[in-house]
């Protein structure tokens, strides 16, 4: 028998600690995920699926902690796209300039453990990955290769992110919300409808009136 160190740890344990295992216990819900951990845990390399859900955020959470372990969440937004998948195991974006705070820049920088948590509020879907990253201060190529196109902003650096885990979680108690420019582009379509419509509905108002 293989001593317990050498047995295949699941990827889940990157999230189910022994602590969350003993609450999971206590609240019911341990078997269910012990399931799963038989199948090896959460998924480990970016499939097709996850990639296309990827290409389609402008928007994610990044976490970071200090040496310390004090926590860290901050926001990155962009077009589409400007996170970007570079192979099955590494995402990456460009760092654009804000307020100058760099409070994930320096934690990664003493702590690499990071997550990427991404939520879709329109189909009201949320994806959470867990891995370490590392900022490129002094790549200039790689970050113009990284930068959105022709994006208002300022890159400073890039980040690479390795994934080590991935997971879905359901939809409930996720509010639904959609970005102000896709309203206003269905919007815009509605109105030319209706636009369209009314022309026709005018045409043949002047049909009938002709036959008459």
């Amino acid at each position: 028998m293989r001593p317990s160190s050498d047995i295949a740890r699941p990827s889940s344990d990157i999230a189910f600690s022994p602590s969350v295992k003993a609450v999971q216990e206590r609240r019911g819900s341990r078997a269910s995920y012990a399931k799963m951990e038989e199948k090896g845990g959460f998924a480990t390399e970016i499939d097709a699926m996850l990639a296309a859900f990827i290409a389609e955020q402008r928007s994610f959470y990044l976490a970071t902690a200090s040496a310390d372990a004090q926590p860290y969440i901050q926001h990155r937004g962009g077009p589409k796209g400007f996170l970007r998948v570079l192979d099955n195991r590494t995402l990456a974006f460009a760092d654009f300039a804000g307020n100058r705070q760099y409070i994930s820049t320096g934690n990664l920088a003493e702590n690499p453990k990071a997550m990427i948590f991404l939520m879709d509020y329109a189909n009201r879907r949320r994806v959470k990955i867990w891995g370490t990253a590392r900022v490129v201060e002094d790549d200039a190529e790689l970050i113009a290769k990284l930068f959105p196109g022709a994006y208002r902003a300022r890159g400073e650096a890039a980040v690479l992110f390795t994934v080590e885990a991935w997971d879905v979680n359901c939809p409930q108690h996720i509010p639904q919300m959609f970005f102000a420019e896709d309203v206003a582009e269905a919007m815009s379509r509605l109105e030319q409808r209706v636009g369209e419509l009314e022309a026709e509905n005018a045409r043949l108002k002047a049909a009938l009136e002709r036959e008459r």
